[in-house]
């Protein structure tokens, strides 16, 4: 590769060149949603984030295998090891099955999924699935020796991990330090220390989703499932694990851990974290209540929207920020991102429909390799999308005739916008804008001769009534004193 990609490693915390551990095969697994809501922005800016580094290595020749798992059990309130199953609450308080919330739920995911053009996955595994080989991991961890079993429950014992194997090596937490920050458990817990979590739970009778184990019938610890199910379909250790930046601790943390004790290496190797979405300075979150769902985004109704945004200008919105940095909503924000993103799809539009001329102006080899360094570059969206801006004023320099582009260099400009802006970010031309395009230009051109015939005869009527029926169709009217140009609103 001319310029290799360089990723972000958080294990490392710097960037790292992405080495593939058995090229040309990539293993990718990222944290998908636990299914017990509508899905909101935080869950878009991760389901995107992964997607463009899915699309991003597949253009870079590799054969990926992304495994995006699914949550529909064992997920606690609070993230803790005590408390009700949230799916299980959701299931109560509507009177449904566990599985009815998840099909629900799973169901919307998917469609806000396509809304967002979000490719599928090649494997969306589901922890309800997959008890069978979470019980499995459990076994080999208690007879490693780093697991103990009270009654009826199984806990990773991280003190006798620690004194091993660092626990922290992902977020640079030290047991210590957490242990100086924790309540001392005065009994009221199995577990020996507050470290320690959940690898099984024992189900109390009136607790519905439960399945039989050697320990007792009850269900999977939240972290046991992607070590489980990540191992089944990638191997160990396998290429990049990813997902929200609340999930490096404990979550990842745990998951390091489990396969650490129970298959005796690390699991993966490159972590990447994408930042949250904050609102108002705090981080929009289904526990926090100050989410907006993808369903009110796109319709509008929500109190915090002055407006509907469309499924492509919430995905433009997210790639204009860098991963890893954090992105604040805003109407404004939003409002800027829609008008961004016409310029760029006008430009594209626009490029179908221009005819070369020599000698070119462009540079177009330049802006090519500017383009690969910017997703080379950690996958910098944001660098690439001001890139693909430079070119957006070439395009619109042509068409006002200040600029001319020649055979080669239009074909290359073509494939820069259908790879970098349709392929890699996942941007589409609108199907209005782009149907019989060739044909419509055809029409249009043929009006606006009709019109410059009408003003050579200063029948000003009828070159008004053409001009507001293009307006009215979208076409923009650019009268120059050598002729007339267009382009579509």
């Amino acid at each position: 590769m001319k310029n290799p990609l360089f990723i972000y490693n958080t294990l490392h915390r710097k960037k790292e060149q992405f080495i593939p551990l058995n090229p040309p095969f990539v293993g990718l697994y990222s944290c998908g949603p636990t299914v017990y809501g509508d899905a909101h922005l935080g869950h878009a800016r991760q389901a995107i984030t992964f997607d463009v580094l899915f699309r991003y290595l597949q253009y870079l020749g590799y054969k990926v295998r992304y495994v995006r798992n699914i949550t529909d059990v064992g997920h606690l309130e609070n993230d803790a090891d005590e408390g009700e199953d949230k799916i299980q609450k959701k299931a109560r308080l509507e009177d449904l099955e566990p599985m009815e919330v998840v099909q629900h739920y799973m169901n919307a995911y998917h469609h806000n999924m396509s809304q967002l053009n979000v490719l599928p996955p090649s494997i969306e595994p589901r922890a309800s699935g997959h008890i069978i080989e979470q019980q499995l991991l459990v076994k080999k961890i208690l007879e490693n020796g780093y697991a103990y079993i009270n009654n009826g429950s199984v806990y990773f014992d991280v003190l006798k991990y620690n004194k091993k194997y660092p626990y922290g090596i992902l977020s640079g937490r030290k047991p210590e330090d957490l242990l100086s920050n924790t309540r001392s458990l005065d009994g009221q817990t199995e577990k020996k220390n507050p470290l320690d979590f959940a690898l099984w739970k024992k189900a109390d009778p009136a607790h519905i989703m439960k399945w039989p184990s050697d320990w007792s019938e009850g269900y999977p610890g939240w972290h046991l499932e992607c070590s489980a199910m990540s191992t089944k379909y990638l191997g160990q250790p396998f290429d990049i694990h990813g997902g929200g930046m609340d999930l490096l601790f404990p979550h990842h943390e745990c998951e390091i851990a489990q396969s650490v004790a129970g298959y005796g290496n690390e699991p993966v190797k490159y972590w990447m974290h994408n930042n949250l979405i904050t609102i108002n300075g705090q981080k929009m979150g289904r526990s926090l209540g100050n989410f907006i769902t993808l369903d009110q985004l796109f319709s509008g109704d929500h109190e915090l929207l002055q407006q509907a945004y469309s499924p492509a200008v919430v995905r433009f919105f997210i790639l204009q920020a860098h991963y890893r940095s954090t992105l604040d909503f805003s109407n404004e924000a939003l409002i800027s991102s829609e008008k961004g993103l016409q310029r760029l799809l006008s430009a594209w539009v626009l490029l179908k429909t221009i005819k070369p001329s020599v000698p070119g102006d462009f540079n177009v080899e330049e802006l090519e390799e500017k383009c690969a360094g910017a997703m080379n570059d950690d996958l910098n969206t944001s660098l690439l999308i001001g890139h693909l801006f430079e070119a957006v004023k070439f395009v619109n320099t042509i068409v006002a005739g200040s600029a001319s582009v020649s055979e080669d260099q239009l074909d290359r400009l073509k494939k820069l916008f259908d790879d970098y802006a349709g392929k890699i970010l996942g941007l589409e031309i609108p199907e209005v804008a782009a149907a019989g395009q060739e044909k419509s230009s055809e029409l249009i051109d043929l009006l606006l001769k009709v019109r410059t015939e009408a003003k050579a005869k200063k029948d000003w009527e009828t070159s008004d009534k053409i001009r507001d029926a293009l307006q009215e169709l979208g076409v923009v009217i650019k009268d120059r004193k050598d002729g007339v140009d267009w382009e579509w609103k």
